[in-house]
């Protein structure tokens, strides 16, 4: 078995509520997509856990970047997991999910007493919301120093025009240095003919 259908299952061992939850789903088969990596489970009649390789009847997809923030707000499944399949296992997980961070606080407590896994968990919880949070800071700073350096943009009519004035300069450039170039090689044959 891996490691996530173990801490899963040692997590609903304490929990008969949610293992009969699930055991409701009992046969049914799940798939997690999180980028790359993917993971196939049954539920066994006792409501546990085990790898499956069967054709899943639910598939979750999350975006790995989104990952953090599930963790931290369970909550808002529906808008960071995408479900494929069957609607009532994907209903039942949900609901489970709002329970994720009391099974975190819990095993936490126990391992650290009560108050420290109490902070632990609410540390946890601020460091997993951090990536989405600067995401959004950062995407309000660009979107304001957009907004504000638009007054300083120039139209496209308004850049052809000074690219156009750019080369009438260029050309009266050239045409000057040529100009100055004539006078200075008449200046220097003025020169060597007064010299001889």
């Amino acid at each position: 078995m891996n490691i996530a259908a173990d801490a899963v299952n040692r997590t609903l061992e304490r929990e008969t509520w949610a293992r009969e939850r699930l055991a409701a789903h009992a046969e049914r088969t799940v798939r997690i997509v999180v980028g790359p990596a993917r993971a196939a489970f049954a539920i066994d009649t006792g409501g546990q856990l085990r790898e499956a390789t069967a054709a899943p009847d639910l598939t979750l997809t999350v975006s790995p970047l989104r990952l953090p923030a599930l963790l931290a707000q369970p909550g808002r499944w529906s808008e960071l997991v995408t479900a494929d399949g069957d609607a009532a296992l994907a209903a039942t997980l949900a609901e489970l999910a709002l329970t994720m961070p009391m099974f975190v606080e819990q095993a936490l407590a126990r391992a650290f007493g009560p108050i420290v896994g109490q902070q632990l968990s609410d540390v946890g919880r601020r460091l997993l919301t951090m990536p989405e949070y600067a995401a959004q800071r950062i995407g309000d700073s660009v979107a304001r120093f957009v907004g504000d350096e638009a007054n300083v943009a120039v139209s496209a009519a308004e850049a052809r025009a000074f690219a156009s004035e750019v080369a009438a300069v260029a050309s009266e450039v050239d045409a000057l240095a040529a100009r100055v170039d004539a006078l200075a090689a008449a200046a220097s044959r003025e020169l060597k003919s007064s010299l001889t």
